[in-house]
C-alpha cells in the first residue's frame, strides 16, 4: 500500500502556503517542515507584509520549526518548498543542518543549484515534486503584476 504521506502529500501543503502568498500580493513560494510525517511548521513569502527582504517562506519556516523544536537544528526534518532555494535560504538551511529539502520547481537565475551555494554535506535534495504547479503559480502571479493578462 502507498503511503499517503508521501512528497507530493507534503508538497501540496507547501503549496496551500503559496496560494496564500498569493492572495497576500506576495510572490506566491510556500513551505512546510516535517517531521515523523508532521507538519511543524508552514510559512510563505512574507517580504512585502513585512518589508524584509529575508522574510522568504523558507527562513520564516526555519524559525517556527527551530521555536516549535526548541532548538536551532533541524535534524531529521524535511522541508518543503515550492520552488528551489536562493542562496540566501540554503545558507541558512546549511545552518540548520536539515536533514532533506525537497522543492517544486527549478530558479534558474536565482536558485542556490545554478550559483553553485553549498548545502550542508548531510541534507539530501530532491527536486520536481509537483514543478508544474509551483511554477504554474508563479507565472500566473508574474503576468497579473506586469498586467499582462
Amino acid at each position: 500500500m502507498k503511503d499517503p504521506f508521501d512528497d507530493t502529500y507534503f508538497m501540496k501543503k507547501a503549496l496551500q502556503e503559496a496560494e496564500v502568498a498569493f492572495e497576500k500580493d506576495e510572490v506566491p513560494i510556500g513551505a512546510v517542515i516535517v517531521v515523523d510525517n508532521r507538519i511543524i511548521a508552514r510559512a510563505h513569502n512574507l517580504t512585502e507584509t513585512l518589508n524584509d527582504v529575508t522574510a522568504h517562506a523558507e527562513m520564516q519556516a526555519i524559525t517556527a520549526a527551530a521555536n516549535f523544536i526548541g532548538g536551532k537544528y533541524l535534524i531529521d526534518c524535511t522541508l518543503y518548498v515550492t520552488i528551489e532555494p536562493c542562496q540566501m535560504c540554503a545558507g541558512a538551511l546549511f545552518w540548520s543542518q536539515i536533514s532533506r529539502v525537497v522543492y517544486g520547481a527549478r530558479d534558474e537565475k536565482r536558485g542556490c543549484i545554478n550559483l553553485g551555494t553549498k548545502l550542508h554535506p548531510k541534507t539530501k535534495m530532491t527536486g520536481g515534486v509537483m514543478a508544474e504547479e509551483a511554477a504554474e503559480l508563479l507565472k500566473t502571479f508574474f503576468i497579473q503584476k506586469r498586467g499582462l493578462n
